[in-house]
């Protein structure tokens, strides 16, 4: 169904493109060529999506490509048309041009030259905006209860969609910056990897991803997209050194608590609630914590640990701050409700392309940013990667950086 919603959002103002278009700007004696010239261009996003066991791999792989960026660029040619007729609109009444001067070749090829250049500049930027990661700081307090900590560095990332063909340079300068914010922790929200690709990552990626340093590891959630058409052995987060939580709870050096939910797909996924029911109410024993990166992972009850930090089902604790992980950013009332202080979310992409992002804003209670409710505080990443077409026109390629002071 959603490959359905989008050849629709596709096609429809494509035939509103194409006819107006047409009927503003292209003469008589040039529309034949017009017409070929367009309904090919068109053609090139079904053909990928409908015709690709069709094709030889290398022109699938290139239509593919070109399809990824012609999305976008339909998108604005639509956008700035309909500027043009609102400014039809305007100067039937104002008469800022005249029909004499509308209606003539120069004009017409100065407008419609117009709209083609400035959504290739919109594009073009989007593609730069998307291949820049920029750190987005913030600062809150929570309670400190009995934790020893009075402060705690949190790097935050989600929506990677690392694929078979995922650049290993945009990774790398990944790695080399959220290290030089020298995080006490870095969380992934979800989507990190394509369910189907997870077997053909590079080692290279891999390699890239183990030397993320932080004094307490890197911990993660599964997104939707690690299961799509997921052919993999679920062993991509151990193998880049990613501690995964599945509806699971943690005590993390005796000074916090982490939890990390299924994807709200999930059939078995616990409520919030459910999760927190897990906190211990005596002292457990005391795990030692050195600032490194992550040490070798593995599995238990569903968790690969780092040093520092212990599956706490059966054990009781003390009263610490709690952070959450959830891919989506759901149910932000009934989290809030909860003894969560802290919940961390992705896969909204914050539309990803302007005006999506005024629509996801629809759909959440919080699409990108930070917001509190009650006692809890709720962060949403517009995704440090993205799915689809390789171009970044709302939101940032973003690193998420939350100082925590515990008081």
């Amino acid at each position: 169904m959603f490959h359905l919603y989008l050849m629709l959002a596709y096609t429809i103002p494509n035939i509103y493109v194409f006819f107006r278009i047409m009927y503003l700007f292209i003469g008589k004696g040039y529309r034949l060529t017009y017409t070929v010239i367009y309904l090919l261009l068109a053609a090139v996003y079904p053909a990928t999506r409908y015709l690709s066991h069709l094709l030889p791999d290398r022109l699938e792989e290139a239509l593919s490509v070109v399809a990824n960026y012609l999305l976008p660029f339909y998108l604005y040619v639509f956008l700035f048309l309909l500027l043009y007729e609102l400014f039809l609109l305007l100067n039937a009444f104002l008469r800022l041009v005249s029909k004499e001067k509308r209606k003539s070749g120069r004009f017409r090829l100065t407008a419609l030259a117009s709209i083609i250049l400035l959504s290739l500049a919109v594009v073009t930027g989007g593609i730069i905006n998307m291949n820049t990661i920029r750190a987005s700081h913030y600062n809150i307090v929570v309670p400190q209860k009995d934790s020893p900590l009075n402060h705690l560095r949190i790097a935050f990332v989600a929506d990677l969609h690392l694929m078979e063909n995922s650049s290993l340079e945009f990774v790398e300068q990944y790695v080399r910056k959220v290290n030089a914010l020298k995080p006490d922790i870095v969380l992934y929200g979800g989507d990190i990897v394509e369910g189907r690709d997870e077997n053909r990552i590079s080692e290279a990626i891999l390699a890239a991803l183990r030397k993320v340093q932080s004094r307490y590891g890197s911990f993660g959630v599964p997104g939707n997209h690690e299961s799509y058409g997921s052919r993999g052995n679920g062993t991509f987060y151990e193998r880049a050194g990613i501690n995964l939580l599945l509806d699971t709870l943690v005590n993390v050096d005796n000074s916090f608590y982490l939890a990390g939910r299924l994807d709200e797909r999930s059939r078995n996924r616990k409520s919030a609630a459910e999760i927190m029911d897990n906190l211990p109410s005596t002292p457990p024993s005391k795990l030692p914590s050195e600032p490194s990166g992550p040490t070798e992972p593995s599995r238990q009850s569903g968790l690969m640990e780092l040093a520092g930090a212990s599956d706490i089902s059966g054990q009781s604790g003390l009263s610490l701050p709690v952070i959450m992980l959830d891919h989506r950013p759901t149910q932000l009332q009934e989290v809030s409700q909860t003894p969560v202080d802290v919940q961390f979310s992705g896969h909204t992409h914050n539309g990803q392309l302007f005006p999506i992002n005024l629509y996801m804003r629809t759909l959440y209670e919080l699409s990108w940013g930070h917001k509190q409710i009650r006692d809890t505080h709720f962060f949403v990443t517009s995704g440090l990667r993205l799915w689809g077409p390789p171009v970044k026109t709302a939101g940032k390629s973003e690193i998420m950086v939350v100082d925590v002071r515990f008081e």
